[in-house]
């Protein structure tokens, strides 16, 4: 039984979780094992209480997995180069209106916690009248070691927490070295189905490619990205060592 909530809780947003098979930087890592249980389908389930989830992928295998669990999956082309065009070709696949949010929740986060993913809903709710913001995201502070590490992705911002550049460097620069409050990017968007579509056809931006973060793309066309703090413990799963670590917490909790 497919875990939809259509009868039992007000549809109010679609998670969109994108799982592409081919990571350069840590290949099949979608799939790979949590504690007997995929990766990609351990992040749905620490958000499937929120409302409906589905998972966007360019692999037969994803799709038999999230189908072994319940969990529905949409087929996307293997050509995308963001998971964000992924999250949208899905979008369009399940027919979804203009208005409605989606939360692009990353495959790589079985820690996530609901809290975070429904603050940034509640932020995308907020703002989505605004034309000039095409998305919302958060971040969570980190300390000046955390923020040495590049896999970790540093957001400066307003004081209005509008984003003003996001780098995997350690921003910003602490000429004194008396700076140790740096924020954390947490890779959690909210669109609306019509911001989505106007982000995807943007034309890739220089410094997108040279960060390898997508979300430059909006910055660099001129558009806004509203930020709220959180709170959370959830880390990405970048690289072996994150597996490792994150193996080490599953033992702990079960």
């Amino acid at each position: 039984m497919l875990k939809f909530l259509y009868q039992t809780k007000k549809r109010f947003t679609m998670i969109i979780i994108p799982a592409r098979i081919g990571s350069t930087r840590f290949p099949n890592k979608v799939l790979i094992d949590i504690a007997g249980v995929p990766m990609v389908i351990r992040t749905a389930q620490a958000v499937e209480s929120i409302d409906r989830v589905v998972i966007a992928t360019d692999s037969q295998k994803v799709m038999n997995v999230a189908s072994k669990y319940g969990i529905k999956a949409v087929m996307t082309s293997s050509q995308h180069h963001s998971g964000t065009d992924r999250i949208f070709e899905a979008s369009q696949k399940l027919n979804l209106a203009d208005d409605e949010i989606i939360v692009n929740v990353q495959g790589d986060e079985p820690f996530i916690e609901t809290e975070v993913v429904q603050a940034v809903f509640d932020l995308t709710k907020r703002q989505r009248s605004d034309k000039e913001i095409i998305m919302s995201s958060c971040y969570k502070n980190i300390d000046s070691q955390e923020a040495d590490d590049p896999n970790i992705v540093k957001v400066v911002t307003t004081k209005e927490d509008l984003a003003l550049y996001f780098s995997r460097s350690k921003i910003p620069y602490s000429r004194d070295l008396d700076f140790h409050e740096y924020k954390g990017h947490i890779g959690i968007y909210g669109f609306t189905k019509k911001s989505l579509a106007t982000f995807c056809q943007l034309s890739s931006a220089p410094i997108e490619d040279i960060e390898k973060l997508e979300q430059l793309r909006a910055l660099h066309h001129g558009f806004k990205i509203s930020m709220t703090q959180v709170q959370t413990q959830s880390f990405g799963i970048d690289t072996p060592n994150d597996l490792e670590k994150a193996l080490k917490v599953f033992n702990n909790q079960y």
